[in-house]
């Protein structure tokens, strides 16, 4: 085997990736406070073209050095927008039709690799902030909780690691 150079992974342009279909999925951060953590899931999104991200509350808007650090640019080709309230967001997005799911252990989330979905719908789901987790009140307004399976000692996994998983899953389910 032999790695390939970044000129042999035929990447599209920024401008393709702009006119491409994108994944029915749009992801919500709410009140995140690391820069590199919202970097990471603009990159995260870019890879599996997600739809667009909603940056709520405390969560920084691009363009920031500390963000693109770990965004690599793609802050620049995934749609975003600012909502100030998640509850807000979750609320526009369910008006517009998507089936919203936060990222949260709760009593009765689905786990992950139990989560069944349907093709022909589109989705949301809500990363909260990375000590409070999401707010109970945008678990409310959601249709549903999703937790990953975790089997060691520690109860939570970093919001862009988590992120990724979720978007890999979703992405798997929804192609």
């Amino acid at each position: 085997m032999r790695k390939l150079k970044i000129t042999e992974l035929n990447r599209i342009s920024a401008e393709e990736f702009k006119q491409a279909e994108k994944l029915p999925l749009v992801v919500v951060l709410d009140d995140i406070r690391s820069l590199h953590n919202i970097g990471s899931v603009f990159r995260t999104s870019d890879a599996f073209r997600i739809e667009c991200i909603y940056l709520c509350g405390i969560t920084a808007t691009p363009p920031h050095p500390e963000m693109h650090k770990t965004a690599l640019g793609a802050e620049f080709t995934v749609d975003w927008k600012y909502v100030n309230n998640a509850v807000d967001a979750v609320d526009n997005l369910r008006k517009e039709g998507y089936i919203v799911y936060s990222i949260e252990q709760a009593e009765g989330s689905i786990m992950l690799d139990q989560l069944e979905l349907d093709k022909t719908k589109r989705y949301a789901i809500v990363m909260g902030n990375e000590v409070k987790g999401v707010q109970q009140e945008v678990i409310d307004h959601s249709d549903g909780c999703i937790e990953i399976p975790q089997y060691g000692t520690k109860h939570s996994l970093n919001v862009s690691v988590t992120t990724g998983i979720v978007i890999w899953d979703l992405f798997k389910k929804l192609r």
